[in-house]
């Protein structure tokens, strides 16, 4: 038997007994198994579902201590027309949270997506309107949102993918070209930090990033850019607590325990928390086709990447959704799998039975 299919079918049958021992009868979702050994545990969630989809309700108040709106706090959705703000979609998952008992995180007040048209062509009017467009934005959510939410991706994907990547960019420098440094410079994240923060003295402020977690030459330096970002900005005296590491893991990358505790101990030893903000796993192209095998190796790299962080001093996991049937893995055309097979890189299949990560996940928060 081949090395690889010999590991595959023992960690296949490893996963498989594990998920029948946590599963049943357990009932306990991964909330309450995380919150007993002082971890918060939460997903990305869409406040329409919430309202309409019973079985997507049940899970989240099932599973989730804390939510996080999919897409009701970006900038078109909260300021669809200048100077008319629309909390409507956003008040669907923070009415949800508060009859359920759920904490709410918010994603996200600064992206170079997500822009809608007034917006974008404002920033095309010089650094001063620049500057008042996003003042006004970030004064207006922070104000409505003040009560519930107390922890904001302020920041997001703001350093640029070196070559390498998957999407690799041409920009010079460190920074991501996005309308945002076209319009104020490298400082407007300086100044989207500070406005918040005179805002909301207590918020917490997060810079939320992605391609750091894997053991690449790419990922390697999109590491030292985000440090020398971050430690630039302490420097400065620009506020910042906390760093998310998105975590959307894929399979066809390898993953080493240093190389993520070593990142992590760097930013905590500056002072900053760090959260697990946007966990998934994307399988490989040739993944094999049985499932048992498929499932096998997600949970393995889950289990590998959420215990190390969890040991390097992590205490907030999220994933981005908990179901493969709501998925930007199955709905992106650019990460979806071919020939109709959808990634399981998530606790959930389509039908909200419990895949072998959600185990994974289970025994990274039982120090298991």
């Amino acid at each position: 038997m081949p090395p690889l299919t010999r590991r595959l079918l023992l960690a296949a049958g490893s996963a498989g007994a594990a998920h029948a021992a946590l599963a049943q009868p357990a009932t306990a979702g991964l909330g309450e198994i995380a919150k007993a050994n002082g971890i918060t545990f939460g997903a990305a969630a869409q406040g329409g579902l919430l309202g309409r989809d019973p079985a997507y309700a049940a899970a989240f108040q099932r599973e989730c201590a804390l939510l996080v709106p999919e897409y009701e706090g970006k900038w078109a959705a909260l300021q669809p027309a200048a100077g008319r703000f629309d909390f409507k979609p956003l008040d669907s998952v923070l009415r949800w949270a508060r009859a359920n008992g759920k904490a709410v995180r918010g994603h996200t007040l600064v992206w170079h997506k997500d822009l809608p048209p007034w917006a974008q062509a404002a920033l095309l009017e010089g650094p001063e309107r620049a500057r008042a467009v996003l003042a006004a934005h970030i004064n207006g959510v922070l104000d409505y949102t003040r009560a519930q939410l107390r922890d904001w991706d302020v920041v997001n994907e703001v350093v640029a993918d070196p070559a390498g990547s998957d999407t690799p960019q041409s920009e010079p420098g460190n920074l991501r070209a996005s309308p945002w440094l076209a319009a104020l410079g490298p400082s407007y994240i300086d100044t989207a930090l500070r406005l918040a923060r005179a805002r909301d003295a207590t918020l917490r402020l997060t810079l939320n990033e992605y391609g750091i977690e894997e053991a690449t030459p790419a990922a390697d330096e999109k590491r030292r850019r985000l440090l020398a970002l971050v430690r630039g900005l302490l420097e400065r005296g620009v506020p910042l607590d906390a760093v998310g590491l998105q975590s959307h893991l894929q399979l066809a990358k390898p993953f080493d325990p240093a190389v993520l505790t070593g990142f992590i101990t760097a930013l905590r030893d500056l002072g900053l928390a760090v959260l697990i903000t946007e966990l998934d796993v994307r399988e490989s192209w040739d993944a094999p086709q049985e499932l048992p095998a498929r499932d096998a190796l997600v949970a393995e790299r889950t289990h590998a990447f959420v215990s190390t962080a969890l040991a390097a001093g992590v205490r907030s996991v999220l994933c981005w959704g908990l179901s493969t049937g709501h998925s930007w893995l199955s709905t992106e055309p650019a990460v979806a799998m071919p020939e109709g097979r959808i990634h399981r890189g998530l606790p959930f299949d389509a039908q909200w039975q419990r895949l072998p990560m959600w185990d994974a996940l289970a025994r990274a928060f039982a120090g298991r």
